[in-house]
């Protein structure tokens, strides 16, 4: 009975933790350009990496950074938010690809996401952003 209601609570505070994870995206200035192969001007898809961490008990925080690959060019960018509902510690790790860039500065703003997943011990989810 605990372990269900833990596990419910987990899953809902996943859920609200993916919602809030990107509510504050910041755009960092871009360090010197670094080439890289593939589309180039005029595409409007882009590349992100990402690492982080959460820390939460009922109310929770999360933080963490990547790299946006946009026209060429790396641009570092961070994240932070706050949860609700949440318990554990995690480390985050992602990839994705960003879709409908005119320029880098449409990729800064507040993200609202849908998350599915669930952990025991371990697991994983996947994350739908939208700007």
């Amino acid at each position: 009975m605990i372990r269900q209601k833990l596990l419910q609570y987990s899953v809902l505070g996943l859920a609200v933790a993916g919602l809030a994870s990107l509510a504050d995206c910041a755009q960092q200035p871009a360090p010197t350009p670094v080439a890289v192969t593939g589309p180039q001007q005029g595409t409007t898809e882009g590349q992100v990496t990402f690492t982080g961490g959460a820390v939460a008990l009922g109310v929770g925080f999360q933080w963490g950074n990547g790299v946006l690959t946009f026209r060429g060019m790396d641009y570092p960018f961070r994240v932070n938010g706050l949860s609700v509902l949440d318990v554990g510690v995690s480390r985050i790790t992602g990839t994705g690809r960003v879709h409908n860039l005119r320029n880098v500065a449409d990729f800064s703003g507040n993200y609202v996401s849908a998350t599915a997943g669930a952990t025991l011990a371990g697991g994983g989810s996947v994350t739908a952003l939208r700007n």
